[in-house]
Parts: structure tokens; sequence; C-alpha cells
């Protein structure tokens, strides 16, 4: 099949550092073009992913009007120019409202939580030749309630640039890898780790508005010493590192996550996770198996000393399972082929 996947102008696919979304389609570019489709990209003129051909927005910014106008015309012109028999988006909705109106197959993928209103308008104009697709049930759950069909397909994770490692020291920290800031729990993560007695690293970037601010300056930085160190926003090699030398990754969540791809790249590394039973997390965790459900820091630090129980193996064997890009893949060509039947 000819593939037309696209991202929002923000960030190049794949990104340099953040960019979960980005880094996801990079992702499925890849298998797609492994597996013998052909592939091209709708995104920021810098992006670098290994494509037939780049189309880049003419818009640079996504919630920007005139942007928007741009980009949707354009984004018709790339899958007439391309030949696209499906295209596979992950940036906004109303981009594709002209393609549905062309008849040209979409996929719209949700990386965050649906709109049922605009859902529902697409899906009427769309009809079979449209179908969504959700990053977990939780977020295809909310969907359905606007409309349309309706299927999910988890994120992946690159299996090749994360390393098994079949165990780790005694002494091994635990590690919180997010963004710094109240809804992704560092102070709770600290607050566990203290009364399970184990040393904590904190990796993330910080936000700088107002609210990140106070939250670190109130929360986050008067913790800060031996036994809770922040390391910092990480890159692909040292959070390859960093999470297959933890005893456990520790983010328990305080909002319902969408996915939460971090908890699939630490099984992937053979690294048990930790997280709070909210959104798409207990798609991922599964308590007692590949890491522990908590809602309270006495649940959490309960938790952290019965980690010798798991099995790292079993970890790594989950993510290959169900959070490689190949089990991906295999869900998107079933949609594919239903839209462009």
């Amino acid at each position: 099949m000819r593939l037309l996947y696209t991202a929002d102008p923000e960030l190049p696919v794949p990104p340099g550092l953040y960019g979960g979304i980005e880094r996801l389609v990079d992702l499925w570019l890849r298998e797609a073009r492994r597996r013998g489709h052909s592939a091209a990209l709708a995104a920021r003129r810098d992006s670098t992913a290994a494509v037939e051909q780049l189309f880049p927005w003419p818009g640079a910014r996504s919630q920007h009007g005139p942007s928007t106008v741009r980009n949707t015309f354009a984004l018709l012109r790339a899958a007439r120019a391309f030949r696209a028999d499906v295209v596979h988006s992950s940036s906004r909705l109303v981009y594709t409202l002209p393609l549905l109106l062309a008849r040209i197959p979409v996929v719209q993928t949700y990386h965050r939580f649906p709109g049922a209103r605009q859902i529902g308008i697409a899906a009427r104009l769309g009809g079979r030749r449209l179908a969504f697709t959700g990053i977990s049930e939780f977020i295809t759950g909310m969907g359905r309630a606007g409309g349309g069909s309706w299927h999910a397909v988890p994120n992946c994770v690159d299996l090749d640039a994360l390393d098994f490692q079949p165990a780790v020291p005694p002494d091994a920290p635990l590690v919180f890898l997010s963004r710094i800031e109240e809804v992704k729990g560092a102070r709770e993560a600290i607050a566990i780790a203290r009364a399970a007695g184990r040393p904590l690293l904190l990796a993330g970037n910080r936000w700088s508005d107002d609210a990140a601010k106070r939250y670190w300056h109130e929360h986050i930085a008067p913790e800060l010493d031996n036994r809770v160190r922040y390391v910092g926003p990480v890159d692909d090699r040292q959070k390859n590192a960093l999470l297959g030398g933890a005893a456990a990754l520790l983010v328990p969540v305080q909002w319902d996550e969408p996915f939460g791809l971090v908890f699939a790249e630490a099984l992937a590394c053979g690294t048990p996770a930790i997280g709070c039973p909210r959104g798409g997390v207990p798609e991922i965790v599964r308590d007692g198996e590949t890491g522990f459900l908590i809602r309270t820091v006495a649940e959490g630090a309960a938790a952290v000393r019965r980690l010798d129980s798991l099995d790292r193996r079993a970890c790594r064997r989950i993510a290959e399972e169900c959070f490689s890009a190949t089990a991906a893949l295999a869900r998107f060509e079933t949609v594919y082929r239903s839209v462009a039947a």
C-alpha cells in the first residue's frame, strides 16, 4: 500500500529529545517500509525520517488559524501527489476534512483525549473511508462516544534502542522519568522512595510556566540530596542506560494518562514499573507480573519491597509481544485495509 503519515508541525520526525508522537510516527514509518509498503510523511521541514517523500508543512503551528488553513490544503495536495491509498494522520483532524470530501481513505489516530463533536462530524462525512484509532483502550472508549469506527492500537517502543538488562545490583535506584510536574507524580515518587529507603533518580524536562516553577521550588528542590537526585533531561542513549539500570520505574501519575509510553520503554529494558491505575496505565503494567499498580504512598513503598518477586525476562517478553512496532503495524494494516476497501 501507499501510506502517507502525518505529524504536527511543531517537532521534526524523529524528534531530537522529547516528542512521543513524533517518535511513534517514525517507528510506524520504518516498520511499514520493512513490511513492503511505500511510505511518505507530512511533517516539519527538518524531519529526517527515512521516507520515499517528505511533504513539509507550510504552516509552523498546529493551533494557529492561518497555519491550519494552509496545512489542510497542503495535505490534500500531498495525498494526491503521492497517490496515497491511505492517509494515516497523527495531526489535527481538521486537516483531513478535504481528504474525506475527495474520498481519500483516512485513519486518524488519537494520542490524547478526543472531542466528541468534531469526531461526529468527521464520521458522518467520511463514512467507511474513515477509521479512528486510539493509543489505548482508555482513549478508544472515550472516542466511541462521538461515533465512527474505532480500534485500539497500543503505542509501541523501539526495541532495538532499548537493551534488555536481566539483572541489576541490589542497591540499584528507582527511576522517575517524565516531565517534572504535578500530574506526573514526582512528589509522590520522592515520598515512596523515602518510605521504602531506596535511592531515586529524577529525570525529565522542567516546564517554564508559573505553576511548574512553583511546583519545583515548593515540592521538588527542597527534597534533593544524595538519595534523591535530579539528572535533567535525557536523550535516547541516556534513557536506555537509566531505565536498564533501575530497580524499577516509578511514575505514580496523578491524572488519567492516555497511555504512558515510558512504562512500555521500561518493560523493554526488563525493568518493572510502578504506577497508579489511571487512564491507560493498567493496560501496560500487569499488577504483580510486570510491576505494581498503587494508590497511596504506603502501597508504593510496599510495592518497592516486593520488586524481587518479579521476573525481568517477563517484562521484556510482554514488551515484545504487545508494545513492538511489529505488533502495532499488524493491527494498523487491518484498519488500513478496511478503509481502503
